[in-house]
């Protein structure tokens, strides 16, 4: 049957690839459509150093219409015209209107005045250079006369930018720093922090000012009623030291009935100390060299052709529901977004967990527990998916272990009491589930010769009582991938004190992926012999952490197999855990239906938007005192949220056991909360409120994106 499904998801994707129309380049999406607006360089023009991608800020009514950034640099337009700055958004005669949109570059348009059209085509080229055209389009019945101002502010007063004007290219410098955050200065992360960035137009300026409001220092090129203006509004609504320095450019436009006029700015940032990078610089392309930098490269058509050819294979599904056809394609762009050539000591492309915000944690390589997204990325692009799951089988060490994090320029290992971290063993299932889309046997051949000996090292380490059942090792709770808030860590014990049913249903999932592989490339006596080991490793939990009297399955102290550690019962702690067994086909019949029932108490687990970290019933546990470390918070960090990811695998495991319909709820609810923040802020989300709409820590997360799976498969059943 998974078979079956896997040819029917091969079918939409040749479906996809012979399909006309795309989706993301027929839009009419507003402010309150669930679309993701962040944009980064694509691939084969991205470079980890000095990487920069911007987010399309379109819906605050106190900002103007701008692609920001972290640091900076933040970048937009306004316009005098009829006697009046139109510089908010809420000044805006039509707000802007989506038409296309995909990982790294976006066309809108907008009213500013009645009669006066804005489209604008934004595309991030490259890791160091973005792209932005204005075409001013006059649609009334009179001539318009008006002036547009371009500009340019850094957020961040780290920036310590000084401004020169080049006046043979008709552009300014700006001296600019970005400062790594203390995990990357730790782990000597070499992205650049000193660059320069330019600033270049395609038409020359009347007036600009450069200005600091910080100090009030400035500088004048010209006079501007207009640049005046727009300068005391900046100062007004950036009073509080959050506005640092800025440009502002000035250009007078009159424009007759029914005609048009364009020009196009260029932002490229540079790691020397020149003022002008030289021609093609890092494969960027860029001619800064040249009047109009962007003429001999920007193409806005080609660009949008190139990127509906990298979204060709994602599978066509049928929607009667605009929000979640939303939902779904933007999520590849998401994971599209994420995706980085080769570079450093990864002779494969790989991802970084987002790349605007650029932060330490998310920017220093690859782990299992992020990669479960390739399950869903490689509908879209198989050899990228395939390749990013090369990069731990390149790295693997000949005993078998595999980094925590393994990244271009780091082979994070975290040695603890003795031991290297490794990540939470996902690895087996990842590369079987990859290779049930893409269908290549090389692959196959290539995953199951590091998976069997990732399997051996895992559990002949991890096993320190050598009865048949692991614990989480080293750095305990990292490998456990919650490695904040969590009940039974904070109010018990530490995880290595403990056999879980977490690590051992990834066990058994591993055993059981390594048999279908093994099967698949017919070594029959090696698939038996994962079979058994699967078999074994789940008769072992459900002997050991089966509660019968709660019907939940809970960690395990490993001296003795008990649920006490400090007092009695103390580790009877539901967490999501304890339905991994669902997913790894642990539990019997019985089990799963006690399970299920668990499962869907509104009072524990059946919040508002999925299945939470942690229960969120008020019982009498021991731990459930006013002196708790860690109880429930539906927007706490393992202690209540729900993780996409996390839910997906329940999903997968209803739909194994066949609550079809439990599960389709359950996708609807973890759905329902991404579409709201689509739709209210434009980004995705780390992890997701289990009551509420509220959505933290980090955004642009890549491991949103395997909320694609939840479409596919539910358009499979």
């Amino acid at each position: 049957m998974k078979f079956l499904k896997c040819i029917l998801s091969l079918m939409l994707v040749q479906v996809a690839a012979n399909g006309h129309a795309q989706f993301l380049s027929g839009l009419e999406a507003r402010k309150t459509d669930a679309i993701y607006t962040t944009y980064a360089a694509p691939i084969e023009r991205s470079h980890y150093k000095t990487d920069q991608g911007y987010q399309f800020q379109w819906t605050d009514d106190e900002s103007g219409v701008e692609f920001i950034s972290k640091d900076g640099p933040n970048f937009g337009i306004a316009f005098h015209l009829e006697n009046r700055l139109i510089f908010k958004l809420q000044e805006l005669y039509r707000e802007p209107v989506i038409t296309t949109s995909y990982s790294d570059l976006v066309n809108y348009f907008y009213y500013p005045g009645k009669d006066l059209r804005v489209d604008v085509f934004f595309v991030v080229y490259s890791s160091e250079t973005a792209i932005i055209q204005y075409r001013l389009v006059n649609e009334g019945h009179f001539p318009l006369t008006f002036s547009a101002l371009p500009y340019i502010y850094l957020p961040s007063a780290d920036s310590l930018a000084e401004t020169e004007h080049d006046t043979k290219n008709e552009g300014y410098t700006f001296a600019l720093q970005k400062k790594r955050d203390g995990w990357m200065v730790e782990h000597d992360i070499p992205v650049v922090e000193k660059m320069t960035l330019n600033f270049h137009s395609s038409l020359p300026f009347d007036s600009v000012i450069t200005f600091k409001v910080k100090t009030g220092k400035n500088y004048h090129q010209g006079k501007s009623e207009a640049l005046d203006a727009l300068k005391q509004s900046f100062s007004k609504l950036k009073r509080n030291a959050l506005f640092v320095n800025g440009l502002v450019a000035c250009r007078t436009f009159r424009i007759e009935p029914g005609e048009s006029t364009s020009f196009t700015i260029t932002f490229n940032l540079s790691d020397n100390k020149s003022r002008l990078p030289s021609v093609g610089r890092a494969g960027s392309g860029v001619l800064m060299g040249s009047r109009n930098p962007a003429a001999d490269l920007f193409d806005p058509g080609k660009l949008i052709k190139a990127d509906e050819q990298a979204y060709a294979r994602i599978p066509k599904l049928r929607f009667t529901n605009k929000d979640k056809e939303m939902l779904y394609w933007s999520t590849f762009s998401l994971m599209r977004q994420c995706m980085m050539p080769p570079e450093g000591a990864c002779r494969q492309n790989y991802y970084v967990f987002s790349r605007e915000p650029r932060w330490g944690w998310g920017y220093g390589g690859q782990v299992f527990h992020e990669s479960l997204v390739m399950m869903a990325y490689a509908y879209m692009d198989p050899q990228g998916a395939m390749n990013s799951q090369r990069v731990f089988m390149d790295r693997q060490k000949p005993d078998g272990y595999i980094n925590y994090r393994t990244g271009p320029y780091l082979d994070e290992t975290i040695e603890t009491n003795g031991q290297p971290t490794s990540s939470a063993p996902w690895f087996n299932y990842e590369n079987l589930e990859i290779f049930k889309i893409t269908g290549d046997r090389q692959f196959l051949k290539e995953a199951y010769a590091s998976g069997k000996k990732f399997y051996q090292y895992y559990v002949a380490n991890r096993d320190s009582n050598n009865n048949g059942l692991c614990e989480w090792g080293a750095h305990a709770e990292l490998e456990s991938v919650r490695d904040a808030r969590v009940a039974v860590w904070d109010n018990v014990g530490w995880p290595s004190n403990f056999e879980g049913p977490d690590v051992n249903s990834m066990l058994v999932s591993e055993a059981k992926s390594l048999a279908e592989m093994a099967r698949q490339l017919g070594f029959s006596t090696e698939s038996k012999k994962w079979q058994m080991d699967a078999l074994q490793r789940s008769t072992n939990i459900n002997k050991t952490m089966w509660d019968s009297k709660t019907g939940f399955y809970y960690n395990v102290n490993k001296k003795d197999q008990s649920f006490t550690f400090h007092g009695t019962n103390d580790l009877k702690i539901k967490e999501i855990i304890g339905f991994l067994p669902l997913w790894a086909g642990v539990a019997d019949a019985e089990k799963a239906t006690s399970l299920v029932e668990k499962m869907q108490d509104p009072s524990e687990f059946w919040r508002p938007f999925g299945i939470p970290s942690l229960t969120a019933a008020d019982i009498d546990n021991p731990w459930q005192t006013h002196t708790a470390l860690c109880v429930y918070n539906p927007i706490g960090y393992w202690n209540g949220p729900v993780w996409v990811q996390w839910n997906y695998l329940l999903y997968r495991g209803l739909q194994d056991y066949g609550y079809h319909r439990v599960a389709e709820k359950l996708a609807n609810k973890v759905l329902e909360n991404m579409i709201y923040h689509l739709k209210n802020d434009h980004v995705f989300w780390e992890f997701y409120s289990a009551d509420d709409h509220q959505a933290g820590w980090n955004k642009s997360y890549i491991w949103a994106g395997i909320a694609a799976r939840f479409l596919i498969d539910e358009n499979a059943h």
